[in-house]
């Protein structure tokens, strides 16, 4: 009699994005993945989560704890104090990316407790700890609106690789309140003071354009003394502007 154990999504792809996150993590010692639990661990490092949403082929959210050897390591540096978000950021990413091409918004660090406990709120989730000596030095977190398939995932993955051999080209990217069309008279009068209407309504999402073509939406936000946009939606592949 032959007896077939089936994983569940969310633990084999939760491992799978542990391990990812392994050579991308800056840490002191060597970790390993630990097993995979459904609820926040009771056991986690003192230090800070780094948490980001991300959004494509499904959303959800995805965390990190990191020690805080770590967090007063980057506190401390002979550089100065450097971003803990933006050193965390290629880790989540990685593991991120194990669902399939997902995008991720800025991340954001804060306590542990109140990190994981606001994504095991988000739906079902996953979080493997990362060990070291059998100590738990990071844990790695993951909730999904919907899991796809490990063999689903891994599809998806090979049918992108081709594109591994494009990931430096540099491509111009465009943020697009709106659009008018004026005449060429109308051009010439134009002065400082003069004000353009748009065919867009205040408040409605902006066009993210790569080398002309909309590929996602999103909203105008301010990072520091600087304009951005922060993506709501990711169109799909020939996607027509609406």
């Amino acid at each position: 009699m032959t007896t077939t154990i089936t994983v569940a999504p969310r633990v084999e792809l939760g491992m799978a994005a542990a391990e990812a996150t392994l050579p991308l993590l800056p840490t002191g010692g060597t970790l390993e993945v630990g097993t995979p639990v459904f609820t926040v661990p009771q056991d986690l490092p003192a230090g800070l989560a780094v948490c980001a949403r991300f959004s494509g082929v499904t959303q959800g959210e995805v965390a990190v704890v990191v020690g805080q050897d770590l967090v007063d390591a980057l506190r401390q540096s002979p550089l100065g104090e450097l971003d803990l978000t933006k050193a965390v950021q290629p880790a989540l990413e990685a593991a991120a990316r194990k669902l399939g091409p997902v995008v991720l918004e800025p991340a954001l660090a804060t306590e542990p407790e109140v990190g994981l406990g606001a994504l095991a709120n988000r739906g079902e989730s996953v979080f493997v700890p990362l060990l070291e000596d059998g100590v738990v030095r990071a844990v790695l977190a993951l909730v999904a609106v919907s899991w796809p398939t490990p063999a689903a995932a891994r599809s998806t993955g090979k049918a992108r690789a081709g594109f591994d051999l494009l990931h430096d080209v540099e491509m111009n990217v465009t943020a697009e309140l709106g659009r008018t069309r004026m005449t060429v008279r109308e051009l010439l009068s134009l002065a400082p003071g003069a004000v353009v209407e748009l065919d867009r309504a205040a408040g409605s999402p902006v066009d993210l354009l790569v080398n002309g073509r909309l590929i996602a939406r999103g909203e105008v936000v301010v990072i520091d003394e600087n304009f951005g946009v922060r993506v709501t939606e990711i169109l799909p592949p020939g996607g027509d502007r609406q």
